[in-house]
C-alpha cells in the first residue's frame, strides 16, 4: 500500500498542532487546579511513560527495519530534538534543573519549529507521523507544563548555559558525523524541511542557525522576563534549592 504523504498545514497537521496546544493548557490547568504533589507526580510520571515508550518503540522499529548501520547513522537520539525528548522524560521524573533548562530552550525553540514545519514524509495515519508528533509535541508540552504548571523558571544564565552546551554538543557531533558519515544536528548537510528560516547552503546555514538559536532562546525567555519585571509569578511548587539556583 502506498504510504500517505505528509501535507503541510493540511487537516491532520493542523489538528495535531491544535491538540498539542490543548494538551499543554489542559495539563497546566489540572496541576494548578488540584495543587497536589500526588496529582503532579501522577501527571508527570504518566506523561513521561508515554514519551519513553514512544521513543523505545521507535528505536526498536528503526533498528529492525533499517538495520544497525543505518540506525547508527540516522536514528540515534543525537539530534537536538532527540536529546530533548530524553531530557523531557528526565525532567518529568526528577525535575532536574539542568534538564529543565535544556528542554525549555532547546525544546521550545527547536521542537516548536519541528511541529510547525516538520522534516516529515508520512502523513496521518502513518506510524512515523504519529510517533513524530508524540515525540516533538511532547517536548513542547513538557516545557510548558514544568514552567507554567509546576513553577520552574529559566534564568538569563540558563539561557547562556543552554546556548554554550548546544555549541559544545555540536562540536562533538561534528566529529561523530565524520566517523559515521551521519548528519546529526544537520551539521553535514542541510535538512529537507519547509522551514522559512533555512535559506542558506552548507556551511553558511550553520552560522545562521547560531544567530537564530540566540534569537529564539531570547524569545522563549521573554515571557519569564516580563513576568519577573511585573513582580508576578504563577503559583507552583518550586523547592528552596531551585529558587536559590535562580
Amino acid at each position: 500500500m502506498q504510504p500517505v504523504p505528509f501535507e503541510l498545514f493540511g487537516t491532520a497537521h493542523n489538528v495535531v498542532m491544535v491538540l498539542n496546544v490543548v494538551l499543554a493548557i489542559g495539563l497546566v490547568q489540572v496541576v494548578r487546579h488540584f495543587d497536589s504533589e500526588r496529582v503532579n507526580r501522577t501527571v508527570c510520571v504518566g506523561f513521561a511513560l508515554i514519551l519513553l515508550v514512544n521513543q523505545i518503540m521507535n528505536w526498536v522499529y528503526r533498528f529492525v527495519v533499517d538495520g544497525r548501520e543505518l540506525f547508527i547513522q540516522e536514528h540515534l537520539p543525537l539530534h537536538v530534538c532527540g536529546l530533548s525528548a530524553i531530557l523531557s522524560v528526565v525532567v518529568l521524573l526528577t525535575r532536574n534543573r539542568l534538564a529543565y533548562e535544556l528542554v525549555y530552550f532547546w525544546g521550545l525553540a527547536g521542537a516548536t519549529n519541528a511541529v510547525v514545519t516538520p522534516a516529515l514524509d508520512a502523513g496521518w495515519p502513518e506510524y512515523h507521523f504519529i510517533q513524530y508528533y508524540i515525540s516533538h509535541g511532547g517536548i513542547v508540552v513538557t516545557a510548558v507544563l514544568m514552567t507554567w504548571g509546576l513553577g520552574m523558571r529559566p534564568t538569563f544564565r540558563s539561557l547562556l548555559r543552554a546556548f554554550f552546551i548546544l555549541n559544545g554538543l555540536a562540536a562533538v557531533m561534528t566529529g561523530f558525523n565524520l566517523l559515521t558519515r551521519a548528519n546529526y544536528m544537520y551539521l553535514s548537510e542541510r535538512p529537507v524541511t519547509d522551514s522559512p528560516f533555512l535559506f542558506f547552503e552548507w556551511p553558511w546555514y550553520i552560522l545562521w542557525l547560531e544567530v537564530l538559536a540566540l534569537v529564539f532562546f531570547a524569545l522563549c525567555y521573554l515571557p519569564v522576563h516580563l513576568e519577573q519585571r511585573r513582580g508576578g509569578r504563577v503559583p507552583g511548587p518550586e523547592t528552596a534549592a531551585e529558587a536559590a539556583a535562580n
